[in-house]
């Protein structure tokens, strides 16, 4: 780990350690809602340390405690979780070649620390920004938990926080420097008007999966976007 921290430089390292430091809020968030919710206070412990994907723990607290089937909370969470599948062709190779490093790497495999890691632009810089920032994520995540759950036992109206708001934030914090790309804000456009469009009418959790259709739009219009800096070049 000490030779991972060496290979990154001063500002990777430092939005790294801001990451972590937002996740931490958001799991004091998710440990206090969860026990004020009513479910014990294990719940929220158990759930970061074997699932560890906030999306899809706040999901599953957030269908029990309206009085969901837990089965079908599983099945959502599931259903959540499904864009690891790609994000493992993705980086599943800087997990290394024992099965315990595949094991470890793939329950770190977080937004976060895909995003870090495909930001690099080269292999020993995606290795190190994945596991540093997984292992941060991991121990900051579980420390915000404890202390939210802790703490979810005295408040009882944890919305007047807004601490529900801290997650989406920094998943948003993350995709902005990506829309600087013409082909990227496409397919976001269009995930978002996806999305939008079908949570009225589906399930939690599904509009979020149908809006990975945006994809197929971030080809539309490629080869005119790649034409025009040949253009300028050529006058």
């Amino acid at each position: 780990m000490r030779s991972m921290w060496r290979t990154l430089d001063k500002d990777l390292a430092r939005d790294i350690a801001l990451v972590c430091l937002a996740d931490a809020v958001v799991g004091v968030s998710f440990g206090a809602i969860t026990v004020s919710s009513g479910l014990p206070l294990w719940l929220p412990m158990l759930l970061s340390l074997v699932v560890f994907a906030g999306a899809a723990q706040f999901m599953f607290v957030g269908l029990v405690a309206s009085g969901g089937n837990p089965i079908a909370a599983v099945i959502a969470g599931l259903l959540v979780n499904a864009r690891h599948v790609p994000f493992g062709f993705a980086v599943g190779d800087l997990f290394g070649s024992s099965w315990a490093k595949r094991i470890v790497g793939s329950h770190l495999m977080i937004d976060e620390t895909v995003a870090f890691a495909l930001a690099q632009r080269d292999a020993e810089r995606r290795r190190a920004a994945y596991w540093v920032c997984g292992v941060g994520l991991f121990v900051c995540w579980n420390i915000g938990v404890v202390l939210g759950a802790f703490g979810g036992t005295v408040v009882s109206d944890t919305d007047v926080f807004g601490l529900d708001a801290a997650f989406p934030a920094v998943l948003l914090a993350l995709v902005l420097p990506s829309l600087k790309d013409r082909a990227t804000r496409r397919a976001a456009l269009a995930g978002v008007a996806i999305a939008l469009a079908t949570a009225p009418f589906l399930p939690a959790g599904l509009p979020v999966l149908l809006a990975l259709a945006g994809v197929l739009v971030s080809g539309v219009g490629r080869s005119g976007d790649a034409a025009e800096p040949e253009k300028e070049a050529a006058a």
